[in-house]
């Protein structure tokens, strides 16, 4: 049907996870009990319902929240809409109550403490697939027959499938108004050598080294590394790209939930 869209409520896992709880919250989500635990188990934001409608998705969310429950609604094109290419820093200033990034091609961008809401730290999985061409030698028993049995062989091209994963850890900024992040560093995609003395030869230590710093010049800022490691219940969280993008998404709208901040206040 056009124009239609699926409403999702998203839960946060509360920080103490009791049975009556759980029960309470399976009965408001016609869920299991087993599945229910889950869904609250752990520390990442999932989606917990989907509705047909707004109206439906944010009575349930408002039960949820009478709960105790951060509960936000969001549609699935949102949630799931590509994001545009952010701004990719290269480097940066450190200056008191804000700093300047640049990118590759030399542009600029200044993020003044204020305006800092969300510091997101997290790791992703990026998958490729390459196809490989290897040469090797194979026996012709054809061309053995021909020879009257003196063994032959011939060069073979083989086309193969090369898949590899790679883990790259990532630290995002983000303002108040936008779920999309501000800047955006990524570990092995910048240049560290601002840092001076504090410079180390592990580009991970190094990150972590700038993202303290971040911390410090935007003090106001909610810091949140939930995606930077899954132990527990999201173990098996899978730390691909797409999934990461939905995460970071749903992370930035708890916060926002929880810090009761409006855009028109």
């Amino acid at each position: 049907m056009a124009g239609y869209d699926i409403v999702h409520v998203a839960i946060a896992p509360p920080e103490i996870l009791e049975a009556s709880l759980v029960k309470e919250v399976a009965a408001i989500l016609n869920k299991d009990l087993y599945g229910t635990r889950l869904l609250l188990a752990g520390k990442i934001p999932r989606i917990g319902a989907h509705y047909q409608t707004t109206q439906a998705a944010e009575s349930v969310a408002n039960r949820l929240k009478a709960l105790g429950i951060v509960a936000i609604v969001c549609n699935d094109s949102e949630l799931r809409q590509s994001s545009p290419v952010g701004f990719r820093a290269h480097t940066l200033k450190l200056e008191v109550a804000e700093s300047t990034f640049w990118d590759k091609s030399g542009e600029a961008r200044r993020l003044q403490a204020e305006n800092v809401f969300l510091i997101l730290k997290g790791r992703m999985q990026t998958y490729t697939d390459k196809e490989v061409t290897t040469t090797k030698m194979k026996f012709s028993l054809p061309a053995t027959i021909l020879t009257g049995g003196i063994p032959i062989w011939r060069k073979v091209k083989e086309k193969n499938s090369d898949a590899s994963f790679q883990t790259e850890n990532f630290v995002r900024l983000y303002n108040r108004m936008s779920p999309e992040p501000s800047v955006e560093i990524f570990e092995s995609d910048f240049d560290y050598s601002f840092l001076g003395e504090k410079i180390a030869p592990s580009s991970f230590t190094n990150l972590n080294t700038i993202i303290a710093e971040l911390r410090n010049t935007f003090p106001q800022a909610i810091f949140d590394d939930k995606l930077s490691g899954f132990f527990g219940a999201d173990a098996s969280f899978t730390t691909q790209r797409d999934d990461i993008e939905v995460s970071c998404k749903l992370i930035y709208l708890c916060h926002k939930v929880v810090s009761n901040f409006s855009p028109s206040a």
